[in-house]
């Protein structure tokens, strides 16, 4: 089993009720691997883990089955969602559409604070040989979120991170039997280069070709 790897939530921090706080919590743990798919969500176990009641973490429940990490079944419980080849191919559809328009946004928008940012990144990647697969899998997250934030849509954000976050968790799945991460994560010099040149036409063609190439890789050892 690959040791659990860091999920950035950038919102957990600004969680202030116990619900939210205990949606994170549980979201990383589903993401992480360290809750299995198709094992049953203890409520109990749960509560002794995250160190918050009841009633929050049922709260926090209901918000991930919104997003497809839990399936609530009436009288038979409450399991992690399990991971099927088609939900691959359906993410990759949906990511390849709103990832290259985020990225060709980030192109047009862009401020100069977002450039200068985008600047330190290419200057991260450059010397991403020496990371590990911990600080390369924080990375990959990292520049998928820069390029979110230069889009300077939160609606479009905001869905990005949903779909993101199923991504991650098939991938970890994966993430042994793939090449290596520093590969993945050097194929965004193209999309941040274009960004920072304001090329927006070359932004949305290096995400698709990332999102499609990410894809490839993962379907051929599923």
């Amino acid at each position: 089993m690959t040791p659990s790897l860091p999920l950035l939530q950038p919102a957990a921090g600004e969680a202030r009720s116990l619900s939210v706080q205990a949606y994170y919590r549980i979201r990383e743990l589903i993401v992480s691997l360290e809750l299995q798919p198709g094992s049953i969500v203890d409520e109990r176990a749960l509560m002794a883990r995250l160190g918050i009641g009841r009633t929050p973490v049922r709260e926090a429940v209901r918000l991930l089955a919104r997003e497809g990490l839990v399936e609530i079944h009436p009288r038979r419980g409450v399991f992690v969602s399990r991971v099927e080849a088609g939900d691959l191919a359906a993410l990759s559809e949906v990511r390849a559409a709103l990832e290259s328009l985020a990225a060709r946004l980030a192109a047009e928008r862009r401020t100069a604070e977002d450039e200068a940012r985008t600047v330190e990144l290419l200057d991260e990647l450059a010397g991403g040989g020496s990371l590990d697969e911990r600080a390369l899998f924080e990375l990959d997250q990292r520049l998928h979120r820069h390029v979110w934030r230069c889009a300077h849509n939160a609606f479009l954000e905001e869905t990005l991170d949903g779909y993101f976050v199923l991504t991650l968790r098939i991938w970890l799945l994966a993430i042994d039997r793939v090449s290596r991460l520093d590969r993945a994560v050097q194929e965004h010099r193209d999309l941040l280069e274009a960004i920072r040149d304001g090329d927006a036409d070359a932004a949305a063609d290096a995400m698709l070709r990332h999102v499609r190439g990410f894809e490839q890789a993962i379907r051929a050892v599923l």
